[in-house]
């Protein structure tokens, strides 16, 4: 057995994230973010040991819509590449099991979503189970309604409070220049009941991208990495009607996994689309008041799909990098109602 080598981010770079980018393909919103990522590190494309991507060909509306967006990495030198149909989180999780392998030293990740084409309410209908809960087409704020309602008949939350979690997310968010929405957004009326416009999260665009290093190699490359002590994924069943939408069984096991129960974290990153997921997750992550929870605004301030669940381990490793976490966790979401979720902790070195 090889010794478990580790691996930190060491670099993290987004766009800023915009309601329409009508004049931009896919290759353009997304090219300078890959730009940007190599030069925080000074790294070249051909330095780079295995890159990973996150996408969907729902949203771009074409089948392997991901091989066009390789026309930002650049055609040569020839890469070791991969792709997962997923939110970039995933594509992350890939290329960390690739850097333990020893197979790589160095890895590029990165995900991007255009939500703003068509409907992404009706889109994200295609995750749904094909046979019972798809033909009905219920879209995705309607699900997420079903449990908010859950939570709200169990006692775990109300209206008001689920307006103090927009009002906070987006607080937070005026100090981050590339989220959508910032500062006093109005709750708005109801979209579905009980979801106002401010449970929501907005609709737009966008990328970003991540670059991974293994041992000394990130120490080279980075002043203070965000080391991954710990990352897991887990899965709920497909069928609503067999889940407690209150609570996130897949979450909490992910967590114990990645570690996150052993020590406490200063701040966490959760994907939470919803103001009501927030909720779950914050129970199902036993985090208390002590933690700063998404001091970058989170989903609510922008929520590029595929892109989102990426940002959150970017903007959790970030805070390390600057110094103003010492132990950070990091989550991401896919599929209706937390179905899918994904957790990272990443720690820096003592200081």
């Amino acid at each position: 057995m090889l010794p478990i080598r580790d691996v930190a981010v060491v670099a993290f770079a987004q766009t800023d994230h915009l309601r329409t980018t009508d004049e931009l393909s896919e290759v353009e919103m997304l090219m300078p973010v890959l730009h940007d990522v190599l030069d925080r590190t000074g790294l070249k494309t051909g330095d780079i040991g295995f890159t990973c991507s996150g996408s969907t060909d729902y949203l771009a509306g074409r089948a392997f819509s991901f091989t066009m967006a390789l026309d930002g990495v650049g055609a040569w030198p020839p890469i070791s590449e991969s792709h997962v149909e997923m939110d970039g989180a995933w594509a992350l999780y890939e290329a960390w099991t690739k850097l333990l392998t020893g197979d790589a030293d160095t890895a590029l990740v990165y995900a991007y979503g255009k939500s703003s084409p068509g409907s992404v309410r009706d889109v994200l209908t295609r995750q749904l189970d094909p046979y019972y809960v798809a033909p009905l087409w219920p879209d995705s704020v309607a699900i997420a309604a079903l449990q908010a309602q859950a939570l709200i008949d169990a006692g775990e939350t109300d209206e008001p409070a689920l307006a103090g979690v927009a009002s906070r997310s987006r607080a937070f968010a005026v100090t981050n220049p590339h989220a959508q929405l910032r500062g006093s957004v109005a709750h708005g009326d109801y979209v579905v009941r009980p979801l106002r416009t401010g449970d929501c999260p907005p609709i737009g665009d966008g990328a970003a991208a991540v670059i991974l290093a293994a041992g000394e190699r990130a120490r080279e490359l980075c002043e203070r990495p965000a080391w991954i002590r710990g990352l897991d994924h887990r899965i709920e069943a497909h069928g609503l009607g067999v889940r407690d939408l209150t609570d996130s069984p897949s979450t909490r096991l992910a967590a114990e996994k990645a570690g996150a129960f052993e020590r406490p974290v200063d701040t966490a990153e959760l994907h939470a689309p919803f103001t009501s997921q927030e909720v779950v997750l914050r129970k199902a992550l036993r985090l208390d008041d002590g933690v700063r929870v998404n001091p970058s605004g989170g989903a609510l301030a922008a929520n590029p799909v595929m892109a989102a669940g990426l940002i959150r381990i970017g903007e959790a490793a970030a805070a390390i990098h600057r110094g103003e976490s010492d132990r950070a966790l990091a989550h991401a979401t896919s599929g209706p109602c937390l179905q899918q979720n994904l957790v990272a902790v990443l720690e820096g070195d003592s200081r």
